[in-house]
């Protein structure tokens, strides 16, 4: 009988990397800033922020206009530069043919910055001195009903197209410079183009199974070439590898604190399990570059940011959702440059927040409001 149970206990344990997470992951005390880019300005949705090798930042807002355009489609992408001390150097891609309503930002290790616009179905690369040096996909002609923007999402996806995007999400990159690309809100693919901008191939459909995707979100690629996808849609993290070959999937299944609220909607009493805001379902995606490498994905609802290591263990977690300082309300991009200073696109608190992890204090904590 001892036999019988020991062996139903190891057929109901999760299979590594399916499940991630315990009740008694531990929480991260954390400060967070608020005003370290200077001078202080009013925002907009802030979708992402990218550090460079350089330490310089580059803040992806969307401030809209209270003057102009229409209320509905207006563009509205701004790119702000700051130094390394968090001062303003100047605004990025003024005029530029591909900005619309940009989705992320991110530095290449060469520190070029890349721009996927989902509005334009456009990724770009602005060089140090901001300059475009180039640039995937194709802007839709204003004159058009165009077949890659326009899509009921009940509606059977139009077909895939070497070359083209339709509305994309986000850009990571291996080492031997292939850049990846979530494609995205319509397509449900991942793309992948070599360092020349040659299409080499795309993989994944529209759904559920090992493979398809429901809104893939976001996207890093560890040191050793894997691809991790934020399929956000279906609540799971997919890792490939770089030929676009199924590994594994992560799920984050830490419980939900007794009392935790969405933000903007109503709150369900039964948390749901798949979606947009099911609890751990993955938004971001950012790979640090320490001795160990360590993953950070956040949820919009309960509103945490979760450290996991590269199998898909969750090793600490912080925050939750609302609108006070070292609250978010929805995380739309997470930048990463050291394991323990995280720079967060506080999407619709209108902010960004810099975060200082501190793995040996047991309290969180805000400063500099």
């Amino acid at each position: 009988m001892k036999r019988l149970v020991a062996l139903l206990a190891l057929l109901a344990s999760p299979v590594a990397g399916q499940q991630s997470g315990t009740p008694a992951a531990p929480e991260i005390a954390f400060d967070s800033k608020l005003d370290f880019l200077q001078p202080r300005r009013n925002l907009g949705e802030v979708l992402g922020i990218a550090v460079s090798p350089k330490g310089r930042v580059v803040v992806l807002n969307h401030p809209g206009s209270s003057t102009s355009g229409p209320l509905y489609g207006n563009a509205t992408t701004q790119l702000l530069e700051y130094d390394e001390s968090g001062r303003f150097v100047r605004e990025l891609g003024q005029g530029v043919y591909g900005l619309g309503y940009a989705h992320s930002v991110r530095f290449d290790k060469a520190g070029n910055l890349w721009v996927v616009d989902k509005g334009t179905n456009s990724v770009m690369r602005f060089d140090p001195e901001g300059f475009v040096t180039m640039n995937f996909g194709r802007r839709p002609e204003g004159v058009e009903e165009h077949e890659f923007v326009h899509f009921d999402r009940g509606a059977t996806p139009p077909r895939h197209r070497d070359g083209y995007f339709n509305q994309p999400t986000d850009i990571a990159w291996d080492a031997a410079g292939n850049s990846y690309i979530t494609d995205g809100y319509v397509n449900s693919r991942v793309a992948k183009i070599d360092k020349n901008g040659d299409w080499v191939k795309s993989w994944g459909t529209r759904g559920a199974e090992n493979g398809q995707f429901n809104t893939p979100h976001n996207i890093g690629v560890d040191r050793a070439g894997n691809v991790y996808v934020a399929d956000r849609g279906n609540a799971r993290i997919q890792v490939f590898d770089g030929d676009g070959r199924f590994l594994r999937v992560i799920k984050i299944a830490v419980p939900v604190p007794a009392g935790a609220r969405q933000v903007l909607g109503d709150t369900s009493p039964e948390p749901p399990t798949t979606g947009t805001l099911a609890a751990g379902a993955p938004w971001t995606i950012c790979l640090t570059e320490g001795p160990t490498q360590y993953l950070y994905t956040s949820d919009a609802f309960p509103g945490r940011i979760y450290k996991l290591s590269l199998d898909g263990r969750v090793v600490g977690m912080l925050g939750r959702a609302g609108r006070q300082p070292g609250q978010f309300n929805w995380i739309h991009g997470i930048a990463c440059p050291s394991e323990n200073e995280l720079f967060v696109a506080d999407m619709n608190n209108w902010r960004v927040q810099k975060l200082t992890l501190h793995p040996d204090r047991t309290r969180s904590s805000v400063s500099g409001q």
